[in-house]
């Protein structure tokens, strides 16, 4: 590998190690340690659907009703959702995020706010602007 590409490797490698170190923390903060990346999807996408119910999760997701059931049981054990009773019709139950899910649905998004205030807070108006510049050519 070339020396450009070994440097850049070892600074995005860098951004994603202090990123990971962020989304971990929020996780230990919230006492989520072992929270599989499954769980975590289905939290962002509960999170993405305010009024989302257990068949709207099943056909989002592709699985089963039971299953569904099956992982709201556990992230409920996890106080991360609630169900709530649709009040026009009893049969329907909206899974909701109690504070402790949605922290964590938006976790990866915290995380990386983290690091881009340390980008921010190492970087004077003018380098802020260039890096700004040079990311947008990435597209």
């Amino acid at each position: 590998m070339d020396e450009p590409r070994e440097h850049l490797l070892r600074i995005f490698e860098h951004l994603i190690r202090l990123k990971t170190e962020c989304s971990c923390g929020i996780y230990s903060e919230c006492c989520l340690s072992d929270i599989t990346i499954k769980q975590i999807a289905y939290l962002k996408i509960i999170d993405e659907h305010p009024d989302i119910t257990f068949s709207q999760l099943a056909e989002i997701t592709k699985n089963s009703k039971p299953t569904i059931t099956g992982m709201i049981h556990k992230l409920s054990r996890m106080d991360c959702v609630y169900r709530e009773p649709c009040p026009h019709d009893g049969r329907i139950s909206y899974i909701r995020l109690t504070e402790k899910g949605a922290m964590v649905a938006r976790a990866e998004q915290q995380a990386l706010m983290q690091v881009i205030d340390r980008l921010i807070s190492a970087l004077d108006e003018q380098e802020i602007a260039l890096l700004i510049a040079i990311l947008n050519k990435v597209r």
